[in-house]
């Protein structure tokens, strides 16, 4: 699966972060958000995605469990492009 992860927007700080943006798979771009909570336990991301983006990603034959966990690991990763200005030390710990 070759997922691409675009971020929009982050609000909040290293401690926890509510992230906007979208992913791209095969061509499709879909809409997504996720909260990042870090420090405490190391870091963890709660991605989600609307219904009818599930709906739309069974629709074109994926799985939709394994297309967040993807996107979910890409996210830990910092396997990402970001908005002009914005870094992401600016809410992940280095």
């Amino acid at each position: 699966m070759n997922l691409e992860v675009h971020i929009n927007n982050v609000h909040g700080s290293q401690m926890a972060a509510k992230i906007t943006g979208i992913f791209i798979i095969d061509g499709n771009s879909f809409k997504f958000s996720a909260i990042a909570f870090g420090r405490i336990g190391g870091h963890n991301i709660g991605a989600k995605i609307s219904k009818s983006v599930q709906k739309e990603l069974a629709k074109l034959g994926y799985d939709v469990d394994e297309v967040i966990g993807e996107l979910q690991q890409k996210l830990v990763h910092g396997d990402i492009s970001l908005p002009e200005g914005l870094t992401k030390e600016s809410f992940a710990d280095s």
